[in-house]
């Protein structure tokens, strides 16, 4: 493996950007398909979205997950195919050449050319391609852009007119109306989109109009209230709530009797009588106030009923334009949209011009599914001649003369304006209208049963979003709109006579040539508009001509899986042996749009869903939960903060948020930031630290580092090395059940919680043993360990994150033969060799002692640093206790720096039991017996709380109460031999750990000698030090207590800097100094120090190298002179190779000598110092100095 730099030298922006040219310069996507092509495919459906913007978080956000998604499953055994999709017609491309070309209304259309138009259209429907793919590509997803599908392609909409024509010939299609936002000034309907774009707030008219009830007894009317008076000529049924409680008033001043909802009746106009009349005029005429006051004066109830009850009833029309209705018109229907918070709780319906009107008098038979509708205003928004006294007046102008004929005609009731926001048109500025147009429908309703079926077919990720929100879509579907009176589209295939008798549908160009003779090289409306088939019953019946309209764009992305692949016309084992497809991802917003287009023509077709698995997105905001906005600039760009953090962390932060689990997420550029400080650099740090100490075997003169076997890893008996093992398996068991089941919100927290324990608690504990302190053979034991679990971490996560885990794998494989070129062509990771839940379990519990025990040091102002003499766990579980006092009981110490440790099972030695009742459990549930069993509950002893822990269960004043209805502290108790002060104790509800503060003398020492190691080792960092750059440690102490520690704790400090502390007047005059600091004031324990950090440098034994030449200087002076210009680590393996020895012949005019290690030579002069103050031979302290010690 090579060197890696340091965390905050290494620029993950950069090294993606490397990583990026690299899978270019091996086509790394290409090859991964080729690889997996004999494998089971995975079908995914990537929905297509326009080119015509450029892509934001939303996208960004979907295009991670799919990515994350097909990785996985490429990596898991399935060759998944990835093909890009472009929506490429529709209103947001026509929009763009109407604001390029100046297009105001149809008209301008026609007089430029359909033709014209559409070629502008699809000049600009790829403009942003590019960037696009820029971005797409910069953020790690891997799809095919070169080899994408369009929905302008001749393939894919020949497929979505053989679509339709299956739907045709399955009896669910017909011709009907419906109720869209339309532009007058543009002559043409527009969607909701468009509507929702331009709203202005204007003074509209409102009032109120009395419709006469046919034999009422009383001459009653029911009033009815509106705000758009041009609709009530076009009046046909009137709209009451069946469970609202409507009133029969008469007013006591005109005598005329109203019906109007009793909780509206304060809208009714107010009589207000002239004071005159007080004085006795009788003759005095009331006047109408449009005040609410206590109308309770002005009007007398007579009767009172429910709205069921009016059903049916008959009024008299106040316009008969619409006389021919009258059989099933003018009578009252009921609905749940009709409101009591304005109005009169009557509404009029005009089906004509709103779409709850059309619905209603659908569904109460007054007009009829597939007939033709008479909408009686025209396309420049003028009454037709039906409305024979306002004929070719605007509508929207004729409304104050209908007012006053309604006045004349006594059937205004009250009048008034209001200022409200209304939508305009946003092209032509003139105020919108709702109008019914034609249009051809899928008849929903018919298949709404079987749609529910598929819908259990299918799995979502959230479940609620399918339970709920798109059960509830489909419950309620309505027939499907499909055609739109536009030009950029695919035309509806659908040919017919003049007379309307005669249709053919299309379902393949090759119909079309056969049955018209015309050679069909593009469907657009210019190509085909003009072709005509003859009529089959003859000449005489003339020829068959294409309906004008073209399809809604969503039933094209609808019609995706057929039309990408051009089925049925190519691809049809691949289709049929693989649908429905196995996953779609898109946002929230898609349950009403392409999931559930998806949804119905599947289920139309084929009778199932269109896929099997789904992922549901929420909402990208910006950080103050508004919508993102380039004009309010209230969000960074993407890339922006990919060039600043990189595509791995974004991707990541998005992924682990609540965005993935369909809720919103506040987009913070600080987050993405946070996941590069919190996880990747954590990750990378305990790589490079595995990377240096594999270097340091080699600096050290041992063999290269080559990861040993995992399946002899597994045998290892290191307890860190038998968790990280099984935490290791538990990953991968776990990543696998999780990512099958697209919950990718849960396998994100896991992994960085795995991440944190590898590198807070393996790395962080087992350094003494990866830097070799405690012999080769453990080191290289751990160092494979952590080489095989980061490569297992990287595998686990490449999905995730595909260009970090390339960047380590690409080093990582160096160190072992066989391994694949990129990380995303090896296998997911499968589940091998053991995994030990109580090992896990145990390591757990260990780290919540360890925090435990922290907050104790803390809230007592005892820092680490200062060594504590015992304490005590106490755990009723003996595996656990005996994990804690065997195996992990040296990383518990050592990490808290506590010098015993006693582990106790009986939880009453050191905390008392009480019991509390759970009064928001059993409040309700026991209502006026909660006194009696709270009582009860409070004075349980000790035994009897311990023995409803066993049994679980407990009646208690005749009810019986479970483990959730009842607390039990534990409160802390000190023994009965110990001052309060001098202890003290925290738990978690399963672990108490107790602390002895008590002061002892002894420790001061140990305090000493780890804020020694500490004061140095941030001088090593200081002076840039890399951890494998060998040095000694020269060593001066300015206090009587600092001065001995060499012989009280020389084995802790020489473990913890891998060298010993040497007398600093040893200093040898030519030794290389790196740093010289100065300490003072060490922390709390007083005094202070020196030390000098020098390069690592021969030593010699000058009376045992001048016996080698019989007492002769001369030759003893070469010899040293040719050994300190030797390469101190070539020196160093040859003296291993050599067993701590080597003949030295090559000097000239010297004769061979054989020179030992440790007794003529040392590798240091810590060695050297250490073996001339050491009682023990020479040749022990060669075997050390051989050893690296």
């Amino acid at each position: 493996m090579d060197d890696v730099c340091e965390g905050k030298d290494f620029s993950f922006p950069s090294q993606e950007e490397k990583i990026l040219s690299w899978w270019d310069e091996i086509d790394a996507f290409k090859t991964q398909l080729e690889r997996t092509k004999h494998l089971p495919e995975y079908i995914f459906y990537d929905g297509p979205p326009f080119a015509t913007g450029l892509p934001h978080y939303g996208h960004i956000l979907a295009g991670t997950i799919k990515d994350i998604v097909t990785r996985y499953q490429s990596m898991n055994g399935h060759h998944v195919t990835r093909r890009f999709g472009w929506d490429c017609h529709g209103l947001p491309v026509e929009h763009e050449i109407d604001k390029k070309l100046g297009i105001q209304s149809r008209e301008d259309v026609i007089k430029k050319g359909i033709g014209n138009y559409n070629e502008e259209c699809r000049g600009i429907v790829q403009r942003y391609v590019s960037e696009w793919e820029k971005t797409v590509l910069r953020m790690g997803r891997w799809i095919d852009f070169k080899n994408d599908y369009k929905t302008m392609d001749l393939s894919f909409m020949e497929s979505v007119w053989w679509v339709f024509s299956q739907l045709y010939e399955k009896g669910l299609v017909y011709k009907g109306f419906k109720v869209m936002p339309y532009s007058t000034g543009c002559k043409t309907p527009l969607s909701n989109f468009e509507a929702n774009s331009n709203y202005k707030d204007v003074p509209d008219p409102e009032i109120m109009v009395a419709f006469s009830v046919v034999d009422d007894p009383d001459a009653a009317s029911f009033v009815a209230w509106t705000t758009t008076p041009w609709t009530l000529p076009s009046n046909l049924a009137l709209c009451v709530n069946a469970g609202f409680v409507y009133l029969k008033v008469r007013n006591k001043f005109t005598g005329k009797v109203y019906v109007v909802a009793e909780s509206r009746l304060v809208e009714l106009p107010v009589e207000k009588v002239p004071s005159s009349s007080a004085s006795g005029n009788a003759n005095a005429k009331p006047k109408s106030s449009g005040t609410k006051a206590k109308n309770v004066e002005t009007y007398e109830i007579m009767d009172k009923f429910s709205g069921a009850s009016l059903v049916g009833r008959k009024y008299e029309p106040l316009f008969d334009y619409f006389i021919d209705y009258s059989p099933v018109a003018f009578r009252v229907v009921a609905d749940d949209y009709v409101t009591d918070d304005c109005g009169t709780g009557i509404v009029h319906c005009a089906p004509a011009f709103g779409e709850d009107d059309y619905r209603v008098c659908m569904e109460n038979g007054i007009i009829r599914k597939g007939e033709n509708l008479v909408v009686a205003v025209d396309d420049d928004g003028c009454f037709t001649e039906r409305i024979v006294d306002f004929s070719k007046r605007y509508v929207k102008d004729a409304d104050r003369d209908i007012i006053q004929l309604l006045k004349q005609r006594g059937r205004l009731v009250k009048s008034g304006s209001f200022t409200h926001s209304y939508p305009f048109c946003y092209r032509s500025d003139t105020p919108l209208i709702y109008r019914a147009v034609p249009s051809w429908f899928v008849a929903v309703e018919k298949i709404k049963d079987q749609l529910l079926e598929s819908n259990k077919q299918t799995y979502w990720v959230p479940d609620f979003v399918k339970e709920k929100r798109f059960h509830n879509w489909l419950e309620n579907a309505r027939d499907w709109a499909i055609s739109r009176s536009r030009f950029w589209g695919t035309p509806l295939p659908i040919w017919i006579s003049d007379d309307g008798e005669e249709i053919v549908v299309m379902d393949s160009i090759a119909k079309l040539e056969k049955l018209s003779g015309a050679r069909v090289t593009d469907l657009h409306r210019h190509k085909i508009d003009h072709i005509t088939i003859p009529s089959s019953r003859g000449p005489e019946f003339g020829v068959l001509k294409r309906v004008e309209d073209v399809f809604d764009c969503w039933f094209e992305s609808g019609s995706m899986p057929y039309a990408y692949i051009h089925y049925p016309f190519e691809n049809v084992e691949l289709f049929e042996n693989n649908f429905p497809g196995h996953f779609v991802a898109e946002g929230l917003d898609q349950t009403r749009g392409w999931f559930y287009t998806l949804m119905v023509l599947s289920t139309a077709l084929f009778g199932k869903p269109a896929f099997r698995n789904l992922i549901c997105n929420g909402l990208v905001l910006a950080e103050d939960g508004k919508k993102m906005s380039k004009r309010l600039k209230n969000y960074p760009p993407p890339s922006e903060v990919i060039n600043d953090y990189g595509a791995d962390a974004l991707r990541l932060y998005i992924i682990n948020s609540p965005v993935v689990h369909a809720e919103p997420l506040r987009f913070r550029k600080d987050g993405v930031y946070g996941v590069v400080k919190d996880v990747f650099l954590p990750w990378y740090n305990a790589y490079r630290f595995l990377v240096q100490n594999a270097k340091r075997l080699e600096v050290e003169g041992f063999p290269p580092f080559t990861p040993i076997d995992r399946q002899i890893l597994q045998k290892s008996s290191n307890v860190l090395d038998q968790w990280i093992n099984s935490a290791t398996q538990s990953l991968v068991h776990f990543v696998r059940q999780e990512m099958d089941s697209y919950r990718l919100y849960t396998v994100v927290p896991y992994l960085l919680k795995f991440l944190d324990s590898l590198t807070n608690i393996y790395v962080r504990f087992n350094r003494r043993r990866l830097k070799g302190r405690t012999g080769e053979h453990d080191c290289r034991t751990a160092l494979s360990t952590l080489y095989h679990v980061l490569l297992t971490a990287c595998k686990s996560m490449a999905p995730f994150t595909p260009f970090f885990t390339e960047v380590l794998y690409q080093n990582l494989r160096k160190a072992s033969d066989g391994s694949e070129e990129s990380i995303h062509f090896c296998g997911f990771p499968s589940v091998e060799g053991r995994r030990g839940d109580r090992i896990e379990v145990s390591v757990d519990r260990m780290m919540k002692i360890i925090d435990l025990a922290r907050n104790i040091r803390e809230r007592r102002n005892k820092p680490l640093k200062k060594p504590l003499k015992e304490m005590v766990i106490v755990h009723p579980d003996k595996d656990f206790l005996d994990d804690i006092d065997g195996k992990l009981k040296e990383y518990v110490l050592e990490e808290l720096n506590v010098k015993s440790l006693i582990t106790c099972g009986d939880a009453l030695k050191y905390a008392t039991l009480r019991a509390e009742p759970d009064f928001s459990v059993l409040g309700k549930r026991l209502g006026k017996s909660m006194g009696a069993v709270a009582k009860e509950v409070k004075s349980f002893e000790t035994e009897t709380i311990l023995a409803f822990e066993r049994a679980g269960e407990m009646t208690v004043a005749g009810h019986v109460l479970k483990p959730s209805d009842i607390k039990i502290t534990r409160e802390f108790k000190p023994p009965g031999d110990v001052k309060k002060e001098d202890v003290d104790a925290e738990g978690d509800g399963d672990v108490l750990v107790v602390l002895n503060l008590q002061e002892d003398d002894s420790l001061v020492e140990a305090g000493i000698a780890r804020e020694i190691v500490n004061r140095i080792q941030k001088f090593r960092k200081r002076i840039a030090l890399e951890p494998t750059d060998s040095v000694e440690v020269f060593f001066r102490s300015s206090d009587d207590g600092f001065r001995d520690l060499s012989e009280w704790q020389e084995t802790y400090i020489r473990d913890s800097l891998g060298c010993s502390l040497l007398p600093f007047e040893l200093l040898p005059p030519d030794a290389v100094i790196l740093g010289e600091e100065t300490f003072r004031d060490v922390s709390n324990l007083g005094g202070g120090f020196s030390v000098a950090l020098t390069r690592s440098s021969l030593a010699f034994d000058g009376d045992a190298v001048s016996k080698l030449y019989g007492g002769n200087g001369k030759f003893a002076d070469g010899l040293r002179a040719y050994l300190v210009m030797r390469d101190p680590q070539n020196l160093k393996v040859e003296f291993q190779q050599g067993e701590g020895k080597i003949r030295v012949g090559c000097i000239e005019g010297l004769p061979s000598v054989d020179v030992v290690l440790g007794k003529h030579v040392f590798l240091s002069f810590g060695d050297y110092y250490l073996s001339s103050s050491s009682s023990s031979s020479s040749a022990a302290a060669a075997a050390a100095a051989a050893s690296g010690e």
